[in-house]
């Protein structure tokens, strides 16, 4: 298995690793059964997010950025691999985008500004970096 794939199966463990830290929380937080209905507003008698604690929220929406950007770096990952052309760049740039996505989580979850939208961009240019690679 190349470093590439190493890494999107790591970035994949992460990613089930935020959804049972949200879930759990959410759980222990939402009044009971709510997780298990249709979570229609007027059931619920509010959005589900603003029914969550301030910081398990945000660790939703943590959890919702990843599920948006995963899918860009799943892409750069298999472009590399399917088209023979990994090389140290592109392994160092998927290092680069797992350790800017699990510093991501606690950024976001303590709020620190501007580090969480900086963490972000460190990741979204690792991947864009892999794309470009795989063209070069």
């Amino acid at each position: 298995m190349t470093p590439e794939l190493i890494i999107l199966t790591l970035a994949a463990l992460l990613h089930a690793a935020q959804f049972v830290l949200f879930a759990t929380l959410a759980n222990i937080e939402l009044p009971k059964g709510a997780t298990l209905s249709p979570r229609d507003r007027d059931q619920l008698g509010a959005p589900l997010e603003s029914m969550l604690s301030v910081k398990t929220a945000r660790l939703q929406r943590a959890y919702n950025n990843h599920t948006e950007w995963l899918l860009l770096f799943a892409i750069a990952v298999l472009i590399v691999t399917m088209g023979d052309q990994q090389t140290s760049v592109t392994a160092g740039c998927s290092v680069v985008y797992l350790i800017a996505r699990v510093l991501y989580v606690p950024a976001y979850y303590f709020g620190l500004s501007p580090w969480r939208s900086l963490l972000w961009l460190v990741g979204f240019l690792a991947t864009v970096t892999m794309l470009i690679a795989a063209l070069i």
